[in-house]
C-alpha cells in the first residue's frame, strides 16, 4: 500500500471528517456563547456592581531590578471566573433549550377500553372467583 493511498484511507474515514466537522461547529458555538457572555450578560452585570472593573485590581508586591514595580493582577483572575462561571451558565441554559426542542412529544394517552373489553373484563373476574 502506498503512501499516498494510505493517507487518502486515512483522511476520508467516516470518524476523522464527523471529528472535524465537529471541531468547526464547537468553535463556532464558542464564538457565540462568548459574544452572548461580553454583549449580553456583562453589561447589565457591570451596572449592578457599580461599574467596577475587575481586571484593574492590583496589588504591588516589589519592584524589579530596572525600579519598575510588580503588581499581582489578581483582579484579572477573578475576571477569568466570573467569565467561566457565566460562560458555564450560559452554555447550560443552551443545552437545556436544545435539549428541550428535541424531546419527543409525549405519547398520547390509550384510548379507554371498547364496550365490548369491559364485558370480557368483567367474565374474567367472575371466572376468576370461581
Amino acid at each position: 500500500m502506498s503512501l499516498v493511498s494510505e493517507f487518502k484511507e486515512f483522511a476520508v474515514k467516516g470518524n476523522m471528517i464527523d471529528m472535524a466537522v465537529g471541531i468547526v461547529i464547537g468553535a463556532a458555538f464558542g464564538k457565540v456563547v462568548s459574544s452572548l457572555v461580553a454583549d449580553i450578560l456583562m453589561p447589565p452585570l457591570g451596572v449592578l456592581i457599580g461599574q467596577i472593573s475587575f481586571s484593574k485590581l492590583a496589588v504591588q508586591i516589589g519592584a524589579n531590578s530596572a525600579g519598575k514595580p510588580v503588581m499581582l493582577t489578581y483582579g484579572m483572575f477573578i475576571q477569568a471566573i466570573l467569565d467561566f462561571l457565566l460562560i458555564a451558565l450560559a452554555i447550560f441554559f443552551l443545552v437545556k433549550v436544545i435539549n428541550k426542542l428535541k424531546r419527543p412529544a409525549p405519547a398520547a394517552a390509550p384510548p379507554p377500553p371498547t364496550k365490548s373489553e369491559e364485558l370480557l373484563g368483567e367474565i374474567r373476574d367472575l371466572l376468576a372467583k370461581r
